[in-house]
């Protein structure tokens, strides 16, 4: 017997032990499959044992007894939304760069006093070996298991046998921008908002009431965005951009497409200059002079390898891009990152409020370096305290 195989007889003996609701855990449902008709609601439970299920596609319905304490993430956007739900401890691994993975965060995580998330050190899981997974012993892979088989090492044998063997899947990464899963998985894949994402990843930690509550700071703050906002011919053109560094040349991302890649542009209704290009596309300095923004937004412009002030020093220096709007009138501004859950979403939100439409919602302040600036109590679009209340479970302060 090899190392290999004793390190998966123990995983499934754990499992044996380890029961969810009575049965073995399993993530072997695929989207569509006629198994799921007549199964409970998502977030029931059942009293005779007092365990719960919680359905997402595409990973089916899961059962459990208590909320996971060690979960695999991939993307960043399913651990956002466990910290969100107070339960950033369990986060055990997440994609594969320390700086994502801590540093943008906590330059969000700054302002909300008590709250932090430390994840630097964690291991990396981006493609990762199926035996990582069988050493890391996850109590539930919170990760899409459709968008696992678009990664080199993973077929949905894999995904079944990990599923089965080690904890289930529970995860949606195709709702991005509503993207087209693989073929095996396409048949009845749904597609989610990130807030209706967030309430199901917060039902598996039993946190409805942190939900419900940071959903209600959401809405409020939608109100009143929506409330503010100028007629649309007198908003201004945007583009969502990264600089290349070593070409004349950027990828333009959708400021307005479906998914919760663009759930902090979208509802604020400005005009995409590159709305007719395809999104993670490169165009040229030609192109961007061509299109004129008034506005340029540098996704991951809080990260050192991509920092907005060389976005503004590149094409102010550049004597074909000095004349941009935007250059000129000093409106390239920081974005964070488009991967976000529901707390990075609610600063995002507020930055691009304030970076596209200052006259109603207050200027935002010039981004050099360092955390999420700080913003007067009363040009704040949603109360920090309040939040980070919810977050730690505090919820009559």
């Amino acid at each position: 017997m090899t190392d290999d195989d004793i390190v998966r007889r123990e995983a499934v003996t754990r499992r044996d032990t380890l029961k969810y609701g009575g049965t073995v855990v399993g993530g072997g449902l695929l989207a569509g499959c006629s198994d799921l008709a007549g199964q409970s609601e998502p977030g029931s439970s059942d009293e005779s044992d007092g365990s719960y299920s919680v359905t997402m596609s595409p990973a089916g319905e899961i059962t459990l007894e208590q909320p996971p304490e060690n979960v695999l993430t991939i993307l960043p956007h399913h651990a956002d939304m466990a910290l969100a739900a107070g339960h950033g401890d369990a986060v055990s691994s997440m994609l594969y760069n320390p700086e994502y993975n801590d540093t943008i965060w906590n330059k969000f995580l700054e302002r909300l006093d008590g709250v932090s998330a430390e994840w630097a050190d964690l291991p990396g899981t981006w493609d990762p070996d199926k035996e990582l997974l069988y050493e890391l012993e996850s109590d539930l892979h919170l990760a899409d298991p459709a968008y696992m088989t678009t990664m080199g090492g993973w077929s949905t044998d894999d995904i079944e046998e990990i599923g089965e063997t080690v904890a289930p899947w529970f995860g949606n990464t195709f709702s991005n921008a509503n993207k087209e899963p693989p073929a095996e998985w396409a048949d009845g894949y749904e597609y989610y908002t990130l807030w209706e994402l967030f309430e199901k990843v917060a039902r598996v930690f039993q946190a409805e009431a942190r939900y419900e509550a940071l959903a209600d700071v959401h809405a409020e703050m939608l109100a009143t965005i929506e409330a503010g906002l100028p007629p649309e011919d007198e908003r201004p053109s945007v583009a969502m951009i990264i600089l290349n560094q070593s070409e004349d040349s950027l990828y333009v991302y959708a400021l307005n497409g479906p998914g919760f890649l663009t759930a902090h542009t979208r509802p604020l209704g400005a005009t995409d200059v590159f709305a007719d290009v395809a999104t993670e596309s490169t165009v040229d300095f030609e192109a961007l002079i061509e299109a004129d923004p008034d506005v340029i937004l540098c996704l991951a412009g809080m990260s050192e390898f991509r920092h907005v002030s060389k976005t503004r020093e590149r094409l102010a220096d550049d004597p074909t891009t000095a004349s941009v709007s935007a250059v000129e009138n000093d409106r390239i501004y920081t974005q964070g990152g488009r991967n976000q859950g529901p707390v990075m979403n609610l600063f995002q939100i507020e930055m691009a409020a304030k970076q596209l439409y200052p006259d109603a919602f207050g200027e935002w302040p010039t981004y050099t370096e360092g955390p999420y600036p700080e913003i007067p109590p009363d040009e704040q679009l949603f109360d920090r305290d309040r939040v980070a209340n919810i977050i730690n479970g505090d919820f009559d302060a």
